[in-house]
Formats: C-alpha cells, sequence, structure tokens
C-alpha cells in the first residue's frame, strides 16, 4: 500500500524530500511549485525551480500557481484526490480549502525545533542567535504560522564553527528521511501529533538588507555568529577604502580570536579583527564580483595592513 501525495516546494532544500517519497513508491500524483522566476545573466530567462526541474526529471505533473486565490486552482488541487500533501519550504502560506483538500490532511517539514524559529529563515536564525541544537520537525499544518501539532523530532547539533550553507545542507537530509518516516507511519494509522507548547515562541523573520553590515562593535560571538549565520547568503559585509574608493567585502568564515583594541580594527597580519570585547579572525573573504579566498590568499591581492579600520 502506498499513498497518493501532493508534494509542494521550492528550493534545493525540499529535492531530497521529494526523491526520497518517490523512490519509497508513494504514488506522487502532482508537485506544486513557485512559478518560474527571471534568472540568468541579465535576468531575461525565466527559471524553473529546483523542485520543479527534479519533479519534470521525475515524470511528475507540475503545477505553479501564483496563490490559491482561484477557485479554479483550489477544485484542481482536490480533484487530485490526494491521500496527504507534504509540503517543504514551499514558499506560500496555504489557506484553509488547501489545508483541508486532501483526505489526510497537510504535513510540513519544518528546519527548528518548534515553537522557536516559527516562520522564513529558521537556519540563518539559530545560528545568528547562537543556539546549540536545531533540528527538522514535521508537523500537520493548520491556518496558522507553523503552529500545527507535530508528528516527529529530529535534532541536531550546531558546531561553533558551523555556518547556515553546511546546516542547511545537514538539514535537508536529515529532513528527507524525517519526512519518509512520517509517512509511513501515517500510512499504518500509527502517526501521534503532540499540540505545540505556548513558552518559547520566537519567529524567524526573514533575512534583511539592512541586517547584513558586520557590526564590529558587539562581542566577538555575536560578530562570528552574524557571519556564520549569514554564510553563503546573503553574506555579511564590511566595508574598507581600497586604492581610496570603499569597497564592500563579504565575510564567509571567521573564528574567535583573542586580542584587543578599536572596534573594527585589524590587528595583525591574519586578519585578527577587534571588537567590542576580544576578537574574531577572518577567515574567508569575498570582493564584489570576485571569488570566495581564504584570508591568506585575499591579503596577497588585497593588504589589510595592522591599523586598518573596517566599517
Amino acid at each position: 500500500m502506498t499513498l497518493r501525495i501532493i508534494f509542494m516546494g521550492t528550493p534545493e532544500f525540499s529535492v531530497p524530500t521529494l526523491r526520497a517519497l518517490k523512490e519509497a513508491g508513494h504514488e506522487l500524483v502532482a508537485v506544486y511549485s513557485q512559478p518560474p522566476r527571471p534568472g540568468g545573466r541579465r535576468g531575461l530567462d525565466l527559471q524553473k525551480s529546483p523542485v520543479h526541474q527534479a519533479a519534470e526529471l521525475l515524470g511528475i505533473p507540475v503545477f505553479t500557481p501564483l496563490n490559491f486565490k482561484d477557485e479554479a486552482d483550489r477544485e484542481q488541487f482536490r480533484a487530485l484526490n490526494a491521500d496527504v500533501a507534504v509540503v517543504v519550504a514551499y514558499g506560500l502560506l496555504l489557506p484553509e480549502p488547501i489545508l483541508l483538500g486532501t483526505r489526510l490532511g497537510c504535513y510540513n517539514g519544518h528546519a527548528s525545533l518548534l515553537p522557536r524559529w516559527r516562520g522564513a529563515a529558521p537556519i540563518q536564525r539559530a545560528i545568528m542567535a547562537g543556539d546549540k541544537t536545531t533540528g527538522m520537525m514535521v508537523m500537520k499544518m493548520e491556518k496558522g504560522l507553523d503552529t500545527g501539532p507535530v508528528a516527529l523530532t529530529r535534532e541536531v547539533d550546531i558546531g561553533d564553527n558551523t555556518t547556515a550553507g553546511e546546516l542547511h545542507d545537514q538539514l535537508m537530509l536529515v529532513g528527507a528521511r524525517a519526512m519518509l518516516e512520517a509517512m509511513e507511519k501515517l500510512e499504518g494509522g500509527d502517526l501521534p501529533l503532540t499540540p505545540q507548547p505556548d513558552d518559547g515562541v520566537l519567529y524567524a523573520s526573514k533575512i534583511d538588507k539592512t541586517e547584513t553590515r558586520i557590526d564590529f562593535s558587539r562581542g566577538a560571538q555575536e560578530v562570528h555568529n552574524h557571519i556564520r549565520g549569514l554564510s553563503p547568503f546573503p553574506g555579511a559585509w564590511f566595508e574598507v577604502e581600497i586604492n581610496g574608493r570603499p569597497e564592500r567585502v563579504k565575510v564567509l568564515a571567521s573564528d574567535l580570536a583573542e586580542g584587543e583594541g578599536d572596534a573594527g580594527t585589524v590587528l595583525d597580519n591574519m586578519l585578527t579583527i577587534a571588537c567590542g570585547a576580544n576578537a574574531v579572525r577572518l577567515t574567508r573573504l569575498q570582493k564584489a564580483g570576485g571569488k570566495q579566498l581564504p584570508a591568506a590568499d585575499f591579503l596577497r591581492g588585497t593588504p589589510l595592513p595592522p591599523g586598518t579600520r573596517l566599517g
């Protein structure tokens, strides 16, 4: 016996779950993904999402409604006669007719330990906050934002230097296995649901451009968390004068270091930077339009001697 599943997802993060469900023998009756967006070097080509592309390779029909306000889109969803909808980073808050549009409901794979970090950017926010643990949760969806009862939890440790990109890649595989297990339990009628607690609710708002600039007046641990929480995208950055003009430089990795001085000052020839308390060593950087480089290679092309101020 297999489940008739509608899969709903958009980015690369969702693809392993889609493939796992297909490989397990479930009947993927349709995939829903965000509509193709402008892309390419000039932004003129419409590019299908990673989930859209993966679904086509698997021979699964793909639908890309802008939203579900149109009754025709809602009816099309219901007409698929699916047992369940599996949702992983779809990018759209589902209206009640969709939540109720399958026999068993909609189940979401969410990258946090709910109710902590509900919302759009749980991976980045967990690292930026200095969390030591996160995970993947499978929950049954309801009208609220990530408020539904939890069916299954898989915890993952966050290392001291783990970046958002590294944690993303780990969690998308953990999430695929968790969802596969949840669907097996659902199929067997043995998937318990536990309401989320009222305490500990935090919201992981989307990362805004205005918060990506590094503030070296903060403590070194906060600066380090900020850098790794935004790596590789969108990237934390500082500005420095190079060849007589200000340039923006992204920092993709750092380490905690010993050192004191005015916040934002380069302290040595290894890119140790003074913070409001202690210091960080910048270990991987990227100039606008350039490649990511280890600090030593970056400094060979862009000297930042001790005393240089970063801002």
